[in-house]
């Protein structure tokens, strides 16, 4: 028997993990109902057409649905500021939330770093687009050796981006900055994320920045390829763009950081292109958000399936 979900949001997020739901895990999970506030939205015309219930009148539109006790899993594609509320909402009823805003209410889930960490958890955060691209990348660092400051750079296309990404931008900042330190595994964390208007769109780049103090090249590149493959595995998009550099870096670098010098610099260069099952190839901050949420649940459905 399958398990029940509902998608709060029908901008891009939410109608790409619709979409990506009905093709990739129909037989675990079933879409009750697509939640919006917009009754005419994109997003809500194809669930009707798919024959998935769309409801226009928000989260509380969801709790009065006739099936919604049979929802176990809620995925909210909204913005950090609606997440609160729908969180606060839908608590009393005891829903597992997987959070694909920067809210951050419950704890940072990044698939290759922390799958099984929290998978109890009422409340899972997926972090945001660019940390799912690059927190990955800075863990296999830390895994080799201790890394004192990691600063990512995700570029994503204009077009891509839709009113709560947008609305979203220094959320985005602080939470992914805060996951680069705690899941990451980095001393000290940075995000920094461009909107890119070029035309045509340009595919999703990621940079990946990281210092650390010793000079382990061969163990640090066979780890960062480790987890592009493991990513790979959810998001077939996703790959190193050129091979990842090393710079030995002046000794005022180990002062600002506290470290010995001397210091390396790390420099890792991913693109993800999108699988295309909404918006285009060139929105990869889509399909790296919403893989990695399918990914989280179907591994709650799994635990659910051992116990």
């Amino acid at each position: 028997m399958s398990t029940k979900v509902a998608i709060i949001g029908s901008g891009n997020i939410g109608t790409d993990l619709l979409i990506k739901i009905k093709r990739l895990a129909g037989d675990e999970l079933e879409t009750i109902a697509l939640v919006g506030i917009d009754p005419d939205s994109d997003g809500l015309a194809r669930a009707r057409r798919l024959g998935i219930d769309a409801i226009s009148t928000g989260v509380q539109g969801l709790v009065e649905h006739p099936r919604f006790d049979e929802i176990d899993i809620v995925f909210d594609a909204t913005s950090a500021k609606a997440h609160e509320h729908n969180d606060s909402v839908l608590r009393p009823f005891g829903k597992r939330l997987i959070d694909l805003t920067p809210a951050a209410l419950g704890p940072y889930v990044v698939p290759p770093v922390n799958l099984e960490e929290h998978l109890d958890a009422p409340n899972l955060n997926m972090v945001t687009c660019g940390g799912q691209a690059t927190i990955p990348i800075v863990a296999a660092i830390s895994r080799v050796t201790p890394v004192y400051w990691a600063e990512i750079v995700a570029s994503i296309a204009s077009m891509s981006a839709g009113p709560g990404t947008r609305a979203n931008i220094d959320e985005f900042t602080e939470t992914t900055s805060r996951a680069i330190v705690e899941v990451g595994g980095a001393e000290r964390g940075k995000a920094i994320i461009i909107l890119n208007p070029a035309e045509p769109p340009l595919i999703m780049r990621d940079t990946v920045l990281a210092l650390v103090g010793e000079d382990r090249r061969d163990e640090i590149v066979a780890s960062i390829r480790a987890v592009v493959a493991e990513v790979a595995t959810y998001v077939p998009g996703y790959r190193l763009k050129q091979d990842v550099q090393f710079t030995c870096v002046e000794e005022s670098m180990a002062t600002l950081t506290g470290a010995s010098a001397p210091l390396w610099k790390v420099a890792v260069f991913l693109e993800v292109e999108g699988a295309a099952h909404y918006l285009p190839a060139y929105a990869g901050n889509l399909d790296i958000m919403t893989s990695a949420a399918l990914r989280v649940a179907r591994a709650i459905v799994a635990q659910k399936v051992e116990a």
